[in-house]
């Protein structure tokens, strides 16, 4: 097969895995941690746009985007250039214990972008798990409460603060012990699985549980600091929360001085069409945790509050790395092209592929729902479209067939396929895409 040369579409080369990946895959296991999830035997060597090209010089469309980390896509020039100038200036400095120009530029550009009206500031850690723990630390310091409330289904991340706030595999939690106590957790909201598929319904049954049970039965709203909440859960399977709900949850918080807290860390810099998926629902977050989109690969996070919550004084909470100033000058680059292109480009695409998925519970058997606003769609497989029990089995099968076709796509929850491409694809490479993955789908469905 002849190589493409406009890195725009997969082109394979070698069977699967290639020689060379092979014999990574091969050390990987003999000195890497065992912890990693690997759904595929994909060796990364090059990226650019919305294709990576493995070391054999197999290149496949990327519609995962690195976790919906490369925002931007892999390695784009505009953002590659500005690591390259930071890394001649100044590689690390410490915003922790000193000041440099594009730690304060970078937070006010996100201050201002943030949600609500109220002035802002910014923490600055190095990952999503840290912006969690910083919110975490806060909202407690803040409030001085101590109770915290999240979601089943929920990912926070992985380190032991937000760990007790994820909720969406056992496997994260099992063999590590006590987590931090005073969390609760309670349904989210998911439309697809409430009867009827009615978001009302499910919205209205979690607020009554919200009031009936934790309220009620296992905590005094007042001795609760805040309410964590993904706009649209990630790890948990692409749900995304009904606005009423974001409303009235909104409404709960503030009756009773609870702050509420977003994680945005997948769902937002423009993935879903707006900077934030809470602005989706009209609400304004007390805080805000950004993370993944936000530097389009380089590792930073970012939690931003409403000024008058973060209140707490010099030594409360720092992080040597965080804020690095490579780090930042890759986010300030990426947000400058989500907001000149690509997040209008993320609405306009999600539109395009939904539209495109439109009939396919019809044609395909086994897909349950397709649901999720710009470049944040789940398809969720189901073994049956009635019972709409769930199947995981048949999930991983359509991704790994995926890999082998040339289209990296990732698993979400037990049995839904997340499509989170880069969000500078074009129409061309979505049709590719689901041209591909409605093989792979046809294909399983067949088999099973």
């Amino acid at each position: 097969m002849k190589k493409a040369e406009n890195w725009k579409l997969p082109c394979l080369v070698t069977s699967l895995p290639g020689p060379k990946a092979k014999k990574l895959v091969s050390l990987d296991a003999k000195f890497v941690s065992p912890s990693y999830t690997r759904s595929y035997p994909l060796v990364a060597k090059t990226g650019r746009g919305a294709v990576v090209e493995d070391v054999d010089g197999n290149r496949f469309l990327d519609f995962a985007a690195g976790i919906a980390v490369v925002a931007t896509g892999h390695c784009h020039p505009e953002v590659v250039a500005a690591i390259q100038k930071q890394a001649a200036e100044l590689i690390h400095m410490s915003g922790t214990d000193f000041y440099y120009e594009n730690m304060v530029t970078l937070a006010e550009k996100l201050a201002r972008i943030a949600p609500g009206k109220d002035s802002k500031r910014v923490y600055f850690g190095n990952s999503g798990t840290e912006a969690l723990e910083a919110a975490m630390k806060l909202a407690r310091y803040h409030t001085k409460r101590e109770k915290f409330i999240a979601f089943y289904g929920s990912f926070h991340g992985r380190t032991m603060g937000s760990l007790s706030l994820t909720s969406s595999k056992s496997i994260q939690r099992k063999g590590f012990g006590s987590l931090i106590s005073g969390v609760m957790h309670m349904p989210f909201p998911d439309a697809y699985r409430a009867p009827g598929e009615s978001a009302d319904v499910a919205t209205s049954e979690c607020l009554e549980f919200l009031e009936n049970q934790i309220f009620h039965r296992l905590a005094d709203p007042a001795d609760v600091a805040a309410i964590f909440i993904e706009p649209i859960q990630g790890e948990g399977g692409y749900v995304p929360a009904p606005a009423r709900f974001l409303q009235e949850l909104q409404r709960i918080c503030r009756k009773h001085g609870i702050l509420l807290v977003a994680d945005e860390v997948q769902c937002g810099m423009g993935r879903t069409g707006k900077w934030w998926a809470s602005e989706h629902a009209q609400i304004e977050p007390d805080i805000v945790c950004v993370a993944k989109g936000i530097a389009s690969g380089m590792p930073l996070c970012a939690t931003i509050a409403r000024a008058s919550i973060m209140n707490w004084p010099p030594g409360a909470h720092a992080s040597t790395f965080g804020g690095n100033p490579i780090c930042v000058a890759a986010s300030l680059a990426t947000i400058d092209l989500i907001e000149k292109q690509y997040m209008v480009n993320a609405q306009r695409m999600g539109k395009f592929i939904t539209a495109k998925m439109a009939d396919w519970r019809e044609r395909y058997k086994i897909v349950g729902d397709v649901r999720g606003p710009g470049l944040m769609i789940g398809v969720e497989i189901v073994r049956d479209q009635k019972t709409k029990e769930r199947a995981p089995d048949l999930r991983n099968k359509i991704v790994d067939l995926a890999f082998y076709k040339g289209l990296l796509i990732l698993g979400a929850g037990d049995n839904t396929i997340r499509i989170a491409p880069p969000l500078l694809i074009d129409e061309e490479q979505a049709e590719h895409a689901l041209r591909i993955l409605g093989e792979c789908i046809t294909e399983v469905q067949k088999k099973a």
